[in-house]
């Protein structure tokens, strides 16, 4: 089959190689329909998650059965599904908290409570490292996937791929951060990051209640995707952090943003002493966005971190998160715990995810995909490959 194989920092290719095959009774091995390119694939393409072996990448991807284990018990082949992004039980201690992102079973050889840099990490994510199971992902022809009888949701017929294939991942993962800022209504959510998760963030932000949503980015096109797609206001970080907390202040009578959400993660756009400043303290990427939404926030207020952090930290603000009296929640976010009523938001016409799509392109061309995703080149927001073309 063809299948997207990491090689090493900035190198990935559509290579040929064995298909998958059923190894434990409640596998299935699907056939993929659509596949897309997220964010946190660009941590590993970027070598800011490290993966020494080939790999198969892809954590959003959807299609059709085409072989089940003699363990599953409610799917058949031919039945058309997405996949949310961890792989789960279903049945330990976390599964059964709704806590799918640490299960105890599915990262056998590096699961962990300590939450560690190497070792001792949460449960497994499709195509994401060593680290985090080391299971081939969706960026290809065919998948395994394991704990079938826990993961994969039938979808309605009457909606097709693109309608729905941001259910395994960015939709979910941006409704958990409106949904950790316990978002009721009337509430003024700050989003950092106009990417697919922020923009997904922002349309879930409305679906909750929302007053007012704003949308920051350090490019424009970005932010006018975000206006487009989303309705919010959006501010371009242009002087800094500063710049940016003073504008989000003065929209809220000086308090701050009750949500604010960390939708970028370890790899900001940074300058030159900011990547000096990383080097000397031996620390990988830079906290920039989560400081910047800690002050934005308004005393007393939750800031919900989607970006991607690795690793430790020096000088983190912890003076500033007592005095303030904040709420800080972060994490793998849990697919499975919002999938069934976020479809239920799409099959009724409540909210609409296909709009941030920017590319389509073969798998062939998964280099060039990814390069272009990378260097926010062409307008690129958003990339839906298709495996058969």
């Amino acid at each position: 089959m063809k299948a997207a194989v990491i090689h090493g920092p900035g190198t990935i290719t559509c290579d040929n190689i064995d298909d998958p095959k059923l190894e434990n009774q409640d596998d299935i091995i699907l056939k993929v329909t659509s596949t897309a390119i997220c964010g946190s694939d660009l941590h590993i393409y970027s070598g800011g998650i490290p993966q020494p072996r080939p790999m198969v990448l892809g954590h959003e991807f959807m299609g059709i059965i085409e072989e089940v284990g003699k363990g599953v018990t409610h799917l058949r082949p031919g039945d058309r599904v997405i996949v949310p992004f961890p792989i789960a039980c279903g049945s330990c201690f976390f599964c059964n908290h709704e806590l799918p992102g640490h299960c105890e079973h599915s990262n056998p050889e590096n699961y962990g409570p300590e939450g560690g840099l190497v070792t001792e990490k949460g449960g497994a994510l499709f195509g994401y490292t060593d680290l985090y199971g080391g299971y081939d992902g969706g960026q290809a022809q065919y998948v395994r996937v394991p704990y079938a009888n826990f993961g994969p949701r039938v979808v309605p017929d009457n909606l097709t791929d693109e309608q729905v294939l941001f259910l395994t991942d960015i939709f979910p993962t941006g409704y958990t951060g409106v949904d950790w800022g316990e978002v009721k209504g009337g509430e003024t959510v700050a989003i950092f990051g106009s990417g697919p998760v922020g923009i997904m963030a922002a349309k879930s932000a409305w679906l909750r209640g929302a007053k007012r949503v704003v949308i920051v980015d350090t490019l424009q096109y970005r932010l006018d995707k975000a206006m487009q797609t989303a309705g919010c206001e959006t501010i371009l970080w242009e002087d800094g952090a500063k710049d940016v907390v003073e504008q989000i202040r003065a929209m809220t009578e000086g308090r701050g943003a009750d949500v604010c959400i960390d939708a970028v993660g370890f790899e900001p756009d940074r300058s030159f002493l900011d990547r000096a400043k990383a080097t000397l303290n031996f620390e990988k990427g830079s906290v920039k966005v989560m400081e910047a939404c800690m002050s934005a926030v308004r005393r007393g207020g939750i800031v919900s971190v989607l970006g991607v952090y690795p690793v430790n930290y020096d000088n983190f603000p912890i003076g500033q998160f007592f005095d303030k009296g904040i709420i800080l929640k972060g994490g793998q976010a849990p697919a499975h715990k919002h999938i069934d009523k976020l479809l239920g938001y799409v099959n009724e016409g409540r909210v609409k995810l296909d709009d941030i799509i920017t590319h389509r392109l073969p798998l062939t061309e998964i280099s060039h995909a990814y390069d272009i995703f990378k260097k926010r080149e062409d307008g690129c927001v958003k990339v839906v490959l298709d495996p058969w073309a």
